[in-house]
């Protein structure tokens, strides 16, 4: 399809994926959207991965949404309203079924849909010269890829607004303080952080982590208590795996576990 995304997996399970378009700071046109979704769908079928790092090739942009110079952006706002895809931006925004961490590691500019793809992560991790934004209303446009309503749901309401309605790119430490950055490092210290977070999330049973992670997106909607009383996939297979045996008996006679994933 495209060299404009490298998927890599390692030993360990870990699944990178780099948006490797420099040359327009990592904008997305529609090939490269196309294959972002075809990389997580492989993902979601592969048991063996255990998460996944999001991040932008170079040193200046994670990701600048869509390519303004694309042919794309020919279409009206109402066409493109008309033909967003359910799984957001770049297939992740709004994807619902990836069962396992999503790491983004923020290495610059994070705007418009690159912010929404953040917003689709689970853990960010960010250099303190990355930069944040929802700036379509900047160029006459809206996040539709899920922006406008994640954002407000994931920071307090004032702060939300005041950076949906001016279209204002933030640092990644006033990010933090919001609450929607995990960890603001030094950009030669982003690697090793992510690191950290990886080996951490290693430590803990795959079974578990892909249960927590389908209990929480499949259940935004409900109640803390009927949330509590869905019987969903991920969460029976982990109640009654090789995993849950192994990390008491572990405990028990004060070793590390060897996770099965099973």
């Amino acid at each position: 399809m495209t060299d404009d995304v490298r998927y890599e997996l390692d030993a360990r399970g870990i699944a990178t994926v780099t948006i490797d378009r420099p040359q327009v700071l990592n904008a997305v046109d529609r090939r490269t959207h196309e294959r972002l979704n075809e990389i997580w769908a492989e993902i979601e079928a592969d048991p063996a991965v255990r998460a996944v790092v999001l991040t932008g090739a170079g040193e200046k942009a994670f990701c600048t949404g869509a390519d303004m110079s694309a042919s794309g952006v020919g279409k009206t706002g109402l066409e493109y309203w008309a033909e967003l895809d359910p799984n957001g931006f770049g297939g992740l925004s709004l994807r619902g079924t990836l069962d396992i961490p999503v790491i983004a590691k923020v290495n610059g500019y994070a705007l418009g849909g690159g912010m929404e793809m953040v917003l689709g992560a689970d853990i960010v991790v960010a250099s303190e010269s990355a930069r944040f934004g929802l700036t379509e209303p900047r160029v006459g446009r809206l996040a539709l890829d899920g922006g406008i309503h994640l954002l407000v749901r994931r920071v307090p309401y004032t702060q939300a607004m005041g950076m949906l309605l001016t279209g204002r790119k933030a640092s990644a430490a006033e990010m933090a303080a919001m609450g929607l950055v995990n960890e603001v490092v030094a950009a030669d210290e982003l690697d090793d952080a992510t690191e950290r977070w990886i080996a951490d999330i290693l430590a803990c049973a795959p079974t578990s982590v892909r249960a927590v992670k389908q209990m929480v997106s499949r259940t935004a909607q409900l109640s803390a208590s009927e949330a509590r009383g869905m019987r969903l996939p991920a969460l029976m297979a982990a109640l009654d795996s090789e995993d849950a045996v192994e990390g008491i008996a572990a405990f028990q006679e004060k070793r590390r576990p060897e996770w099965k994933g099973r």
